[in-house]
């Protein structure tokens, strides 16, 4: 067995990094692709390693050196590589090629110490590995059979988005062996290149000979093996936080804040949203515009006031919709005055803009971080606040005050000039649900000093439209605000969605009430883990305190590592008792189940 390593591109998308490297010695996490996989293919008993060099030929040949002088390193120059394609630089080694079994591996990936030895080990003499198709994936796909034969490549030119379904990515890892390169591959890479030229890529081969000969080439799926092929700088930081060591993980995913799809397969118990909205019927009707929402201008601030005020029930000078909650919180809390009052742990975005002396917390002193209304109007009673920020229920305590004590406690603040600030983004997953929720003008207009804060993104299962509400009766506030934004500041797919929300409204209840059922069957699930104590919540997730002897940190991180689920580590939010705690969000059944199942083969101390 042989390795054939193409190395030869320039790698134009990774701007900087390529100037003066070949792709291959681009560094991830510290450490250079070519010398993580010559350091891989270090423990197999190769004869050879062929490497295909172009881009900065010398530069990778003098940093390779003798250092892996126990591999038998063997180097073809395509020098016209800034001409050609891949397809050239393989024509060049295929003396090589036909000499023995060959492991051909393209120079841009990372991927898992398991995949090597898994292609290896089956006995299948001609296999590509190959990955279910995912949105982030780009480049050639394979079409297989039941028997795993691969029926067709699909370049570029014929891929077709409603087929994504059919779909598997090569991960660019072939196993050919020797009678297939010398009586079938090559012969064909001969003639295609003498009648299509230089500039093109060896998968075409690869698909004319499964259109034109039962080759038996076989494809064998990676399933959850962790893998990224590194084209631009995106893909550099992606893999970074794939493969960082234990110290660095959960700072690389916690950093992203999102943007989790383009992760193979994984699982994003991390944010919040509803699992069960929107509906089928919802991103039917707002595909089928998609074309439009896209290419057209959306409204101005005051048509999607007048939409937000349709849509959530709240007199048009009274609300004001913004870019998600989050574009509303800084706007807030930029114009509030003198010293608030928070209850912590909670949500840190709106403390975070506050100076520390500008803030007076309130801890629970409790072991779930209860707290009451009347606790809170003991506690500030005689403290000098101007306003008081409330996140109901609270996050990641899932503290939920009934809306009657609510307003008890908005009562409170008027009759002292208090600013009221309730933030409400969770309360559609409270019990009873539909009589909760303060957006309605009777309330607001009775509490003058009362302001409420929606994310849309969370209750509505909409993140990726950057959508929130902010509404109070005190209308020269909401002006003042309402020009403090962008007049664009709702892209058109937010602006739809409010339009057309209202018809949907039936689906979205009882998708509440479906995620208030599968919450109460996940609480029992969760409970059978013997070293974690559930916190009741009335939000869609659960903090949990991790108890001893284990971490939170290793619980987490192990999750990530080994199952690819993505928790959140809650031991140094500030208000928490310096205890072990993290925070699950509550997804569909399938879902959660699969969290908890993992969680239950986690090693026993």
């Amino acid at each position: 067995m042989q390795a054939i390593i193409l190395a030869a591109g320039m790698g134009r998308r990774l701007g900087e990094y390529t100037r003066e490297n070949t792709k291959c010695m681009v560094p991830v996490n510290g450490i250079r692709l070519i010398d993580r996989l010559l350091t891989q293919l270090s423990t197999l008993q190769l004869k050879r390693v062929v490497i295909v060099v172009g881009h900065q030929a010398q530069n990778l040949i003098d940093y390779i050196g003798h250092r892996y002088d126990h591999l038998n390193i063997e180097y073809v120059e395509n020098p016209i590589y800034d001409k050609t394609n891949n397809i050239y630089s393989l024509s060049l080694a295929k003396e090589q090629l036909q000499a023995d079994d060959t492991l051909l591996i393209e120079s841009d990936l990372i991927f898992s110490d398991r995949l090597i030895p898994m292609i290896l080990e089956d006995k299948r003499p001609n296999l590509a590995l190959v990955a279910k198709y995912e949105t982030w994936m780009d480049g050639t796909m394979v079409c297989i059979d039941q028997e795993q034969n691969i029926v067709n490549f699909v370049p570029k030119s014929a891929f077709h988005y409603e087929d994504t379904d059919k779909y598997y990515k090569t991960v660019n890892i072939y196993k050919f062996s020797r009678d297939f390169s010398k009586n079938i591959y090559v012969p064909f890479l001969q003639a295609y290149c003498k009648a299509l030229g230089n500039n093109e890529y060896y998968e075409q081969v690869l698909r004319v000979i499964t259109l034109l000969d039962n080759t038996n080439l076989k494809a064998l799926p990676i399933g959850n093996e962790k893998w990224y092929e590194i084209d631009d700088k995106q893909d550099l930081d992606i893999a970074e936080a794939i493969f960082a060591n234990e110290e660095d993980v959960l700072r690389k995913y916690y950093g992203r804040f999102g943007g989790f799809w383009r992760f193979p397969q994984m699982l994003d118990f991390c944010y919040l949203v509803n699992p069960y909205f929107p509906s089928q019927r919802l991103v039917d009707e707002m595909q089928s515009n998609f074309r439009t929402l896209l290419t057209e201008y959306p409204s101005g601030m005051k048509v999607n006031t007048l939409i937000a005020s349709k849509c959530f029930g709240v007199s048009e000078p009274y609300i004001i919709p913004g870019n998600g909650a989050a574009e509303l919180i800084k706007l807030l809390m930029e114009d509030m005055q003198g010293k608030t009052g928070v209850i912590r742990p909670t949500f840190e975005e709106y403390p975070n803009r506050l100076q520390q002396e500008q803030l007076v917390t309130f801890i629970p002193q409790n072991n779930e971080y209860r707290y009451s209304a009347d606790d809170l109007m003991e506690y500030f009673a005689d403290k000098d606040i101007q306003s008081l920020l409330l996140i109901n229920p609270d996050n990641p305590s899932g503290n939920f005050i009934p809306k009657a004590d609510v307003l008890r406690l908005a009562t409170w603040c008027d009759e002292r000039g208090i600013l009221f600030v309730v933030d409400e983004s969770f309360v559609d997953f409270s019990d009873d649900y539909e009589h909760n929720s303060l957006l309605h003008d009777d309330i607001l207009e009775a509490h003058p000093k009362l302001m409420v804060m929606k994310s849309i993104s969370k209750s509505y299962g909409i993140p990726g439209l950057r959508l929130g509400i902010l509404a109070s009766a005190d209308k020269e506030r909401i002006a003042r605000m309402k020009k403090q934004v962008s007049i664009w500041n709702l892209n058109s797919f937010a602006e739809f969605f409010m339009q057309i929300y209202n018809k949907h409204e039936q689906d979205y209840k009882k998708a509440c009430q479906k995620f208030i059922e599968e919450r109460a069957q996940f609480e029992q699930q969760l409970r059978t883990i013997k070293f974690i104590r559930v916190i009741p919540t009335q939000a869609n997730y659960f903090l949990c305190e991790v108890l001893p002897p284990y971490k939170a940190d290793e619980i987490v991180i192990y999750m990530l590592k080994q199952h690819n689920i993505l928790t959140r580590d809650c031991s140094n939010k500030t208000g928490l008792d310096g205890g072990q705690y993290m925070r699950i969000s509550v997804r569909d059944h399938h879902d959660n189940t699969r969290l908890v199942e993992a969680l239950q083969q986690f090693p026993n101390k």
